[in-house]
């Protein structure tokens, strides 16, 4: 008998790529089929399976063919290979390769997409053997988020990501960016754009630091700004509350239902960016502020978490994380997962948060109960049938940080100011009119309790 084989033995290393079935884009429609064959890339996608089970794997390539759809290509088929690590040199193992080429011919494929982060060298390798261009997932996101930033501050945020990524991956083909920059060079550079025998390479570099330092002087006056808004809201005491989640897990829906807002809603993976901040009431009538912010993923790229990190501030910052889960994904313990990892990064681990199970009206009620089990706090809404809506404000409302001052006072008729900042800002326990005026008992804010100690009973 053979020695006894772990989960990665030898044979498990050799194993062939194997096809990952209902990856590839379904196109009915022969105007769209002509279209996508005129605008769109074929591509094919590749993961390493590396921990976890099986399905963990075909999850996260499930996922990656809805980006590169979102992204707008056209997926023709999905591969997948067991290996403890990735291949340091072509990501999925040198025996593998010829296995991924012959697929790439054998579907007409223009691009490879990796279902990870590839080293500069890895990229280069892979690009070389298979003969086709190959992107990693990391440059699949910021091909999304580039696609999707409408707003100054969205745009500027992509672009300092993009280049921050671009930089460690410049490379020459044929030598050209190897040559020194001496004169009018091919790129048009001459007086003003070169340094003294620097080649074609080190130039590019050095106009991509400069403009990434003019990118990042624009988002720090751009934070001063956002900075200002969010001071006048704490001088006026105003609690704050952020919808946070994994993207399309319905976090716009929900600021639709909880507040006035008329935000984009869209059944595509990070279709908000830019943060959308509302007004809104509690069942009581206390009035705070919700914002909705860019939705997160697994492996969300660190470039990415460092150019929004002044949009995510407003997370950071908040009173109140409303942690919004898709219950119809089959994996949103993992979702979770990925979403409590970046609030640790950007500073808002320790935030209070509620978590608000959407999609119940599609969602397996199995999934739902198992949900319940780890998070028994949860909330359960739909935000499509507006299900759950009551239950989720009366759970803000009780989880939004309590009034300092309790005051019992009988607020003049004459005072009418007075008693529209008790309804706006602060949480009533009673109220009712008397001769006098009105008498109300109340938690409120220092700063209105002392406009109120002269009133009082």
């Amino acid at each position: 008998m053979g020695k006894p084989v772990d989960s990665f033995d030898e044979w498990a290393d050799r194993r062939s790529l194997y096809r990952v079935t209902g990856l590839s884009t379904e196109l009915e429609d022969v105007s769209e089929v002509e279209y996508r064959r005129l605008r769109l890339e074929r591509v094919v996608l590749v993961g390493v399976w590396s921990t976890g089970d099986d399905s963990q794997a075909r999850n996260s390539l499930t996922e990656l063919k809805q980006l590169a759809e979102t992204a707008g290509s056209q997926v023709l088929d999905g591969l997948l290979q067991r290996r403890q690590n990735p291949d340091p040199a072509t990501f999925i193992g040198r025996g593998k390769v010829e296995e991924l080429a012959a697929t790439v011919r054998a579907t007409g494929a223009d691009t490879i997409i990796c279902d990870g982060e590839l080293a500069p060298g890895q990229l280069r390798n892979l690009e070389d053997r298979v003969g086709v261009k190959v992107v990693d997932r990391t440059a699949l996101i910021l091909d999304i988020f580039a696609q999707h930033a409408t707003s100054k501050e969205g745009k500027t945020q992509v672009e300092l990501a993009q280049l921050h990524y671009q930089t460690q991956r410049l490379r020459g083909w044929g030598g050209n960016l190897s040559r020194q920059a001496g004169g009018q060079t091919a790129g048009g550079a001459g007086i003003g754009g070169r340094g003294p025998g620097e080649t074609k390479l080190e130039t590019d570099r050095r106009r991509i630091q400069s403009r990434m330092a003019k990118l990042r002087r624009d988002l720090n006056h751009m934070r001063t700004t956002r900075n200002t808004k969010r001071s006048r809201r704490r001088v006026n005491e105003i609690s704050a509350v952020a919808l946070a989640g994994y993207t399309n897990a319905g976090k716009s829906s929900l600021l639709n239902r909880l507040t006035s807002a008329r935000v984009l809603v869209q059944d595509a993976l990070f279709a908000t960016l830019d943060p959308t901040t509302r007004r809104a009431r509690t069942a009581e009538g206390r009035e705070y502020t919700l914002s909705d912010t860019v939705g997160f993923v697994r492996h969300l790229p660190h470039q990415l978490v460092a150019a929004f990190r002044s949009t995510l501030e407003e997370v950071a910052d908040a009173d109140l994380i409303v942690h919004v889960v898709d219950g119809s994904h089959p994996d949103p313990r993992g979702q979770i997962a990925a979403v409590r990892e970046v609030l640790q990064e950007i500073g808002a681990g320790d935030v209070r948060e509620l978590i608000a199970i959407n999609k119940a009206d599609i969602a397996d009620p199995v999934t739902i109960s198992s949900l319940l089990v780890h998070e028994p706090h949860a909330v359960i809404v739909s935000a499509v049938e507006g299900t759950g809506i009551d239950e989720l404000r009366a759970a803000i409302d009780s989880e939004l940080p309590q009034l300092p001052s309790k005051v019992d006072v009988v607020v003049p008729y004459a005072r009418g100011d007075l008693l529209n900042q008790i309804h706006v800002n602060a949480d009533i326990e009673s109220l009712h009119h008397e001769p006098d005026g009105t008498h109300v008992i109340a938690h409120v804010d220092d700063a209105l309790a002392d406009r109120l100690q002269a009133y009082s009973v």
